[in-house]
């Protein structure tokens, strides 16, 4: 953990290295990749060959490439429908009822955020709303199950009207099926199609279909780095939601602030996985020391504190600043997936946030509850693209279809403006196109 002082330097620290890397690996991946696949390649290569394989051979190419990175040789892909009912019996009932719980929040707070159609008859001029038909979710497992995505991928699908949803996550460790909690989170979700494939390869599939996982319009949905290279990778022949890196959320904290509350949140963050980037920007020096202090003697207790200690070490940033004046302004350069408001009066400050994924606003709405059961998406920008980028919602799985029906007084008065426009452009097709309507 590095504390700074003053606003320069907590900029400079924070900024250096921002951005979605990747390229850079350790040199643990490199030699990974060399040891599966027998020579050096760098993870772009990788993914260009794992791509390039599976849109020329489908099920094959996604068969050997899960022998070679998942150790595992799968029959077949799509997980029954029995397997999927069967897990979702076989949880604990109190899980099954938090994940209704939170797919009720998850469905309300999306359904709101619906847009409607408009249509302005006077002007000539309105426009459609129109779901995309077919969307890939990939769910990652990796270190840890995560059936709370598949809620908040999903169900804003679902609500946004997208007919076709299949799902692609790696299939849990020593099993042929993923995890029995991503599979119950699929049935109270509503999906029916559930394929047990990970990495680069499910990316491919879902982009170009094989024998038996269907092709999509769309792939959503957190990864790894090779995951997040095959989304770039074939994009343009599918749409993605967006490129993700490692988890990130900054806590602005004055001295009213719960020492407590800041160190388990910024835990929280960082036990996602190494990369993770936990930050606090505080105008307290008295809170800062405590929070350095307390986040230690909570790491015995946690069953993943060893990944959670390596971010708090490395990767965690405690910036000491002036005013809270420069907390915003600090916030909205570093423009966090998540930002988490621990000040006096946190609906002043607000309005002021420009670059965020998502808001927390005072110590009762902290972060944890995003990820599972507040009810936006937990599919989050990262890496800064909170400055252009927006969170998974149902804005993601629609388009906008712009209408133009003109009665023929309105036509007539556009098409000089429209003439004219068009002569200044050299096209005279344009122009004379607009123009005989003028004769008629």
């Amino acid at each position: 953990m590095r504390t700074v002082q003053g606003m320069a330097e907590a900029r400079r620290v924070l900024l250096e290295s921002r951005g979605l890397d990747l390229e850079s690996v350790p040199e643990s991946i490199s030699q990974g990749i060399a040891d599966m696949f027998g020579e050096p390649l760098t993870p772009v290569q990788v993914v260009d060959r794992i791509v390039s394989r599976v849109r020329r051979e489908g099920d094959r190419a996604v068969r050997q490439m899960s022998e070679i990175l998942d150790g595992r040789t799968p029959d077949k892909f799509e997980v029954p429908r029995s397997e999927i009912r069967a897990a979702a019996d076989a949880v604990p009932v109190e899980l099954m009822e938090a994940l209704r719980t939170a797919a009720e929040r998850v469905e309300s707070f999306h359904t709101m955020s619906l847009p409607t159609e408009w249509r302005d008859s006077e002007e000539g001029y309105g426009s459609l709303i129109r779901a995309i038909e077919r969307v890939g979710i990939y769910v990652p497992g990796g270190t840890a199950p995560y059936p709370s995505t598949v809620l908040m991928t999903a169900i804003p699908a679902k609500v946004a009207g997208v007919e076709q949803i299949a799902i692609c996550t790696p299939a849990a460790r020593g099993s042929d099926l993923p995890d029995p909690t991503v599979l119950a989170a699929s049935q109270v979700a509503g999906v029916q199609r559930v394929f047990a494939v990970g990495g680069a390869q499910a990316v491919a599939a879902l982009a170009y279909g094989t024998e038996t996982i269907p092709r999509v319009d769309m792939i959503c949905g957190p990864g790894n780095l090779f995951v997040a290279l095959a989304k770039r990778r074939v994009y343009g022949d599918v749409g993605i939601d967006g490129l993700y890196g490692p988890t990130e959320t900054l806590i602005m904290a004055d001295d009213s602030a719960n020492a407590t509350l800041c160190a388990v949140d910024l835990l929280a963050q960082a036990e996602h996985d190494e990369m993770a980037t936990p930050v606090l920007v505080t105008t307290s020096a008295s809170l800062a020391a405590r929070v350095a202090g307390e986040w230690r003697n909570r790491v015995p207790r946690l069953d993943r504190g060893a990944t959670a200690t390596a971010p708090m070490e490395h990767r965690c940033t405690i910036a000491l600043v002036e005013t809270l004046d420069e907390a915003v302004e600090l916030c909205n350069a570093f423009a966090p997936e998540h930002a988490s408001l621990s000040v006096v009066d946190p609906e002043s400050v607000l309005p002021l946030l420009r670059n965020v994924g998502m808001v927390f606003v005072g110590e009762h709405s902290h972060e944890v509850l995003g990820d599972y059961a507040a009810g936006p998406s937990h599919v989050m920008p990262t890496a800064g693209t909170a400055r252009f980028a927006s969170g998974l919602g149902v804005h993601s799985f629609i388009k906008h279809v712009p209408v133009v029906a003109m009665e023929p007084e309105k036509s007539s008065e556009l098409g000089l403006i429209a003439s004219i426009i068009g002569r200044a452009e050299g096209l005279t097709a344009h122009a004379e196109a607009a123009e005989v309507r003028q004769e008629l």
